[in-house]
């Protein structure tokens, strides 16, 4: 197969152990950066129509030039690209390329107060969660998740950024005016002390539950993050976990995901779906090949392509 790395960044972990995954096993693999795609719209060319790759030529100029034609792409879309990255990758599925996950699943998983909406629809069990567009309706917004302390999210973020534990409401009003001051959203949602900051890290690919791993927040921490200085163990799932990870990720249309969980006394609770998880931690602490598992993935549903 000829499949290309959607990535600003060639040298990143995630992006080395994928191009490794893929020529391990005999495929034409290459990196391209999603911010040098240009995408062309409603344009007729005499020799090929979809996107072009912008290259750097001599002296700083720039230069056109057609993208290598690609069977499959796996997209590492950044946060901070997120608007572009959906456009090209949206391009690609207009060609007809295969992709580990769609344009629209990837915008789906990028919104936490969409992705929510999407595991409750789908009946799946996620903490209980407030949204408010003004900080005057904070008090409705805690009472309904169960009182303070309350944990604020961006709808918007990455890595444990953007989340904040607030144990009074003054502080949770302090927090809710400043993100209304920044004009972002944010979610008041229920803090559940007994899990004693832990989560679980599902990655999903296909129809399996590949890797999982235990992840424990540091010392004064209540986000486990391991790039908050947390720590994690490999971990078998349980059934539920395992079934709970599966769900979330069809609910989202991604056929590779990383999905996280905490436990609660009512069981396990959705927190949310990530569409490019990182491979270093959990390959690190699992000893999986996560990256070859999803150019297997790949490859199962090329042929499944062909066969058609």
């Amino acid at each position: 197969m000829r499949i290309a790395v959607l990535s600003r960044n060639s040298s990143l972990y995630s992006t080395r152990r994928l191009v490794q995954a893929a020529r391990t096993r005999g495929h034409d693999v290459t990196v391209i950066d999603t911010l040098a795609v240009a995408v062309e719209v409603g344009l007729v060319s005499e020799r090929r129509s979809g996107p072009k790759l912008i290259t750097s030529g001599p002296l700083g100029l720039t230069r056109m030039g057609h993208i290598p034609e690609v069977d499959a792409i796996i997209p590492r879309i950044g946060s901070s690209i997120t608007f572009y990255g959906l456009a090209v990758v949206r391009q690609f599925e207009e060609l007809g390329v295969l992709t580990t996950a769609v344009a629209s699943a990837i915008a789906c998983s990028r919104d936490k107060l969409q992705s929510l909406q999407h595991m409750s629809r789908a009946g799946l069990p996620i903490p209980r969660t407030a949204v408010i567009a003004q900080p005057k309706a904070l008090f409705s917004a805690v009472h309904a998740v169960g009182g303070v302390p309350v944990v604020i999210k961006l709808i918007r973020g990455t890595q444990g950024r953007g989340v904040v534990l607030a144990k009074n409401l003054a502080t949770a009003a302090a927090v809710l005016e400043k993100v209304h001051r920044a004009r972002r959203q944010a979610l008041v949602q229920e803090y559940l002390a007994e899990s004693q900051g832990r989560d679980t890290r599902v990655i999903v690919v296909g129809d399996r539950c590949v890797a999982a791993m235990e992840r424990i927040a540091g010392e004064g921490e209540f986000r486990a993050n391991l790039h908050r200085g947390g720590s994690a163990i490999p971990i078998t799932p349980d059934p539920v976990t395992s079934k709970l990870a599966l769900a979330a990720a069809k609910a989202h249309g991604l056929d590779v995901a990383g999905v996280d969980l905490i436990h609660s006394e009512r069981g396990p609770l959705l927190l949310e779906v990530n569409s490019s998880p990182g491979l270093e931690g959990i390959e690190g602490v699992t000893g999986v090949d996560v990256a070859l598992e999803i150019i297997n993935y790949l490859e199962r549903s090329g042929r499944k392509k062909r066969h058609r």
